[in-house]
């Protein structure tokens, strides 16, 4: 069946796959998910692509999946290797020099604010919401300030994932960067920003389909 690849967010790592990495598998796929080196001050987007790219090797039927900040990788990640799919998972949508500590401030961007586990967090069981936040990484300048490097979108097929009740990055404001960035109507499924931790089983039903469609 198809490899997929999953690219955790800022400040994540890749144990946020776990519960979807069996789901996955029981479908019959392969999955790599890495610990994108973000707190390395030497790591800059190509470094944290190089992470990626090692870990997928000589693997075939790629399907990446980038979830938030790690829509910024996936693209590179896609420009590297041959993938059949890119999934951009309640993610940021790069524009071609733009550095990603600036998406911010040129998509419009509004940040909730308050508790940060009830925002990332709020649909899921106390005790993996606690560790969740719990296994987070810091995040080093570099990737944040140096120009995304493509100068277009790969050339790759792209779906945009949105989650309904993500408090962090609204339904209705993906939607319209989704629109404005790459000319395409996500698709939604129910769930906030760590859907992956909140409806695994769902969100592996939904990739699942992807490539039996």
């Amino acid at each position: 069946m198809a490899t997929f690849v999953l690219i955790h967010g800022g400040g994540g790592v890749a144990w946020q796959w776990h519960l979807l990495d069996p789901e996955l598998r029981a479908r019959g796929h392969d999955v790599v998910a890495v610990d994108l080196p973000l707190a390395d001050e030497k790591a800059g987007l190509a470094e944290l692509a190089d992470t990626v790219v090692e870990a997928v090797g000589e693997r075939g039927d790629v399907v990446v999946v980038a979830h938030s900040w790690g829509g910024f990788v996936g693209p590179l990640v896609c420009d590297r290797v041959r993938a059949d799919l890119l999934v951009m998972l309640a993610a940021m949508i790069p524009a071609p020099g733009e550095p990603p500590g600036d998406w911010w401030t040129a998509t419009g961007f509004e940040d909730p604010g308050g508790d940060p586990a009830e925002t990332f967090c709020h649909d899921l069981p106390p005790a993996l919401a606690d560790e969740a936040m719990r296994r987070g990484q810091g995040h080093a300048e570099r990737s944040l300030v140096e120009p995304w490097p493509l100068t277009a979108w790969p050339d790759v097929p792209t779906k945009v994932l949105v989650c309904r009740d993500d408090r962090f990055f609204r339904p209705e404001f993906m939607r319209g960067i989704a629109r404005e960035r790459l000319g395409v109507t996500p698709e939604e499924i129910d769930g906030g920003h760590m859907v992956m931790l909140s409806r695994p089983e769902e969100l592996a039903a939904r990739l699942d389909g992807y490539i039996r469609r």
